[in-house]
Formats: structure tokens, sequence, C-alpha cells
């Protein structure tokens, strides 16, 4: 079975390890033990099964992941999913972590997470104090750390988010960019879609009469949802400020196409002037004005210049050029 870590704790201090077998998980008054897995098979977790007596709902739901954060009760015993989240280039990569808390035993079982509990473990043991109030605050403690590796990840998205809302000001965003910004927004909305559940679970735990919650562990609950509820906001932020350099963008190509279509105007009726008055004589009628003057061509092209000269400056002072 892929084992992380299996100890015995007693009083808030690890007394031993815990073999995954019948003498190993056996344990004697006021110990419990914390179990970590990673992505066990139905063969592999059936003597925590068995030991533990698992509800058969929650090991199905344990197994098979794919689960949206959520807390439930079977019996004396909670089961917990909670979602792992870890940026990866422009994207988030999500895991889960579920948890089964009983009186005597904490099993946390991860799928799709790299981001191991040694840390965590070795930052509860380190606080004996605290690790003694039971599996209920090794639960608070797993939540806590997850919820903890979503703030980089709204970090990151902000230096891009403004990264590219400064980008918008100086330049035109290419398609590139362009699709990079659709990228980061959807990412951030299915992130957001996940922050809901978790807040939700984090306030059953805080506010609930649930089995293996102490009443003194209840308020911890909420620095949880405390934080899953900074991270929304901040989240919330992004948005709007992904949607004002959507605005930006699309304002300031509308006034580049202006630009553009003004300046295409203004050459188009300085050309016309000259064309206009070559088109008339050109059309070989044997009787027209100054036909046959000497200086004829001369002042024609003349007035060409002085009607094209007027136009331009026009044009530059009302700054269509």
């Amino acid at each position: 079975m892929p084992v992380v870590a299996s100890y015995v704790y007693q009083n808030g201090r690890r007394v031993r390890a815990a073999p995954l077998s019948d003498e190993g998980l056996t344990l004697a008054a006021g110990q419990f033990v914390w179990i970590g897995l990673v992505d066990p098979t139905d063969a592999e977790f059936d003597i925590l099964v068995r030991r533990f007596r698992l509800h058969p709902l929650a090991v199905e739901d344990a197994l098979a992941a794919h689960q949206m954060p959520k807390v439930e009760v079977y019996g004396h015993e909670l089961f917990v999913v909670a979602r792992t989240a870890t940026r990866i280039d422009e994207r988030i990569a999500y895991g889960e972590t579920h948890v089964f808390v009983g009186d005597d035993h904490v099993i946390s079982i991860r799928h799709g997470s790299a981001r191991a509990h040694n840390a965590l473990r070795a930052q509860l043991e380190a606080s004996p104090e605290q690790l003694k109030k039971g599996p209920d605050f090794v639960l608070h403690g797993i939540l806590d750390y997850i919820v903890d590796a979503y703030a980089p990840i709204v970090d990151a998205a902000e230096d891009s988010v403004l990264e590219m809302e400064q980008r918008t000001l100086d330049a035109f965003l290419s398609r590139v960019e362009i699709r990079r910004l659709f990228t980061l927004r959807r990412e951030l909305l299915k992130f957001r879609r996940i922050l809901g559940p978790m807040e939700e679970a984090a306030r059953r735990l805080q506010s609930l009469d649930l089995p293996c919650i102490d009443p003194d562990v209840r308020p911890y609950f909420r620095d949880v949802s405390d934080h899953v509820q900074r991270v929304s906001a901040r989240l919330g932020g992004l948005n709007d400020i992904l949607s004002s350099v959507f605005e930006v963008a699309n304002l300031l190509e509308q006034q580049r196409q202006g630009v553009i279509t003004r300046k295409l105007a203004s050459w188009a009726a300085l050309l016309a002037v000259p064309t206009a008055i070559a088109g008339v004589y050109g059309m070989n009628f044997e009787f027209m004005p100054e036909l046959h003057w000497r200086y004829g061509y001369f002042a024609v092209m003349a007035l060409m210049a002085a009607i094209c000269t007027g136009l331009f400056v026009t044009f530059k002072k009302t700054k269509w050029l």
C-alpha cells in the first residue's frame, strides 16, 4: 500500500509507528492513529475498512475520487472531502484529499496531489499541546494546510493580470496574449467554483454539532473558512480586473480602427481632388475652359496643389492625419 506515514499518538506526542496490520493498529486508551495514503487500491484499503469499520459509501467515494468538497456523517464518523490546487504554468491542476475522522483515527487519502503532508505532520508534532486535542485538530490542520496553498495561486494570478493590464495600456494585445487572457479567466472561474463548496464544508465543521468534533476545536475551522473567503474575494477582484482589461483592449482597438479609418478617409479626400480635376480634363471635349490657354496646365496643377495643401492642413489641425 502506498503509505506515506502511519503513526500512533498519545497526549500530543508520537508513540510509535503503526504498521497496517491487526497488531499494528491496536490502540490503547487515549491513543489515536494518523495514517496518510496516496492513491490506494480497493484491496490495499480493505484492512483499514475492516479495522475501523468505514462506511461503504464513504469508502466508495474515497477510492473513486472525482468528488467536490463536502462533509458527510456516517454514524460516529466523519468523511470530509477537500480539493487541492497547484499552479502549473498558466493552468491550475486539481487533486483531492479525503479524510476519515473517528474517535481514535484519522485516515487521509490523497488523489492527484503531489503536495505531501510531511511538513504538516512535523508542524503539528512540534505543538503537542495542540496535537493532543485529537483527530479533530488533525483534520483542521489538513484543511488549513490545503487552503494555505490557494494563496500562492492567487498571488501568481494577480501578477499575470497586472502584467496584462499594463501591457494593454502600453500596446495592443496580440492574438497570443488575448488567448492567454481567456485561458487565465477560465482557470480563475473554475477555481472559484471549487472555493464555494470548500467554504461551505468549513462552515459546517465550525457551526454544526458533528461527531468527533469537540466544541473547543470548532472555532479553529472558522480560520479555514476565513482563508477561503479571502481567496474568493481576491478572485472576484481579479475577475473584475480581467473584465476591465477586456473592455480597455476593446476600446483601444476601436480607437485604433477609428484612427485608421480617419486617416484613410483623409488620404482618399486628398487623392479625390486631383483625380476629379484630371478626370474632367480627360474627357476630350472640344470646348472646355482654358483648354487652349498657354498656362492652363500650370494653372490646373497649381489649383490641385492649393486645394490638396488646404485639405492637408485642415486634416492636420483636426488630427485626422
